[in-house]
């Protein structure tokens, strides 16, 4: 596993025009994009790859948008140009260019695009990779998708029944993450993806975003006017949770699970995000220790997860600390599927965790933090930086 980041620095190169409609939008008439980009350098895998993905943090001024692209070299050469983002921060009713989305049906023989990720196919792992962003404008003089990072985490996932790891720095440590329920939101705003039965990465990501005193404000929720018919305190930080969905939803995935746009969506509240993945709970330890929480993804079974409460194929919860004896403290969002903050804290045997999450998930984590908030030393292939 690895992570390559770029920051700040981007030279940017003119495009051409680009004629453009967006198909997600009642009114498809083409538009005229004055366009500029930038390329990273091809980046040489160190391991057999199986699967990349892009972040990027970016905030769009009205009347902007931002293009975010890949392509990867396996045995079969290069594939083509693979888009895994239209993104705009806002929706087009809040004045965003275009409607925030991936396209579907991107397949290639070297592999497909999962929505977030790029997944080879099982005898192409790729070799090197390189990503482009293309910043749209409306007006050839701007204004311009500013962009600060882009990332790109890479993986050759390989599942076995690796030991639970020691614990280690973490060890006794926990973050005072405000709890949220998505279970509250059950019912409400069901266009998007049917409401907050599917909300946990955009609850959780809201977790963050308030732990670190960047969440939305009263005037920037008062258009919510739709509250959560379950809510047991409907208030601005649970307004905020919706704030989140309007900002990560993925008009073709469906949803608003989408991995790099709730990162991206924590950037353009001032945090520095990328998605990653993490080798073990002891990697985890140190982001802890350094009082970071995360975001991690996971699939389990109720008999795989005690306390958990509930089955899923896939669902985002916090690590916010960990007990005396190594085990995990979450902020789970499902809330043992009781619609209670009350019931958000959960602690998660550290063995039965693991498995859960770095199984099918491979460690997936959103790594979010303020700029002045210095992340732990990574290990020697880096994963995080």
């Amino acid at each position: 596993m690895t992570l390559t980041v770029w920051e700040n620095r981007f030279g940017w190169e003119p495009g051409e025009p680009l004629l453009d409609a967006d198909a997600h939008s009642s009114d498809d008439s083409t538009v005229v994009w004055s366009t500029r980009h930038w390329s990273s350098p091809v980046v040489e895998s160190a391991f057999p790859a199986t699967e990349l993905i892009p972040s990027w943090n970016c905030t769009t001024p009205p009347g902007s948008w931002l293009l975010v692209e890949a392509r990867l070299r396996s045995d079969l050469g290069w594939t083509p140009w693979l888009t895994f983002a239209r993104w705009c921060d806002r929706l087009p009713a809040d004045g965003g260019a275009i409607t925030r989305t991936t396209v579907e049906g991107q397949t290639t023989d070297a592999g497909h695009v999962a929505a977030d990720a790029f997944v080879a196919a099982p005898a192409h792992p790729f070799s090197a990779w390189q990503v482009r962003v293309t910043g749209l404008s409306a007006d050839p003089a701007g204004p311009w998708p500013e962009v600060t990072l882009v990332a790109g985490a890479v993986s050759g996932m390989v599942i076995d029944d690796a030991p639970v790891s020691e614990a280690g720095a973490g060890v006794g440590s926990e973050i005072a993450v405000p709890p949220h329920s998505q279970r509250l939101h059950v019912g409400s705003f069901p266009a998007w993806d049917g409401g907050g039965e599917s909300w946990c990465s955009p609850t959780s990501t809201t977790m963050l975003l308030e732990h670190w005193g960047v969440g939305p404000g009263p005037d920037e929720v008062a258009w919510v006017t739709q509250v959560p018919a379950a809510s047991d305190a409907v208030d601005t930080a649970e307004l905020a949770v919706v704030h989140a969905v309007s900002r990560v939803f993925d008009q073709s995935y469906g949803g608003a699970g989408n991995w790099a746009f709730n990162v991206a969506y924590a950037a353009t509240r001032g945090l520095r995000a990328y998605v990653t993945r993490l080798r073990d709970l002891t990697e985890a330890e140190s982001f802890v220790a350094a009082g970071i929480p995360l975001v991690v993804s996971v699939t389990f079974t109720s008999d795989q997860l005690d306390g958990a409460g509930y089955d899923t194929g896939g669902h985002l919860l916090t690590i916010i600390g960990f007990t005396a004896e190594g085990d995990v403290i979450s902020n789970d969002p499902n809330s043992h599927r009781i619609a209670s903050n009350e019931q958000v804290r959960t602690v998660y045997r550290r063995d039965q965790f693991e498995k859960v999450w770095l199984g099918k998930h491979g460690g997936l984590t959103y790594v979010m933090h303020p700029h002045h908030v210095p992340l732990p030393s990574p290990p020697s292939e880096a994963n995080w930086a």
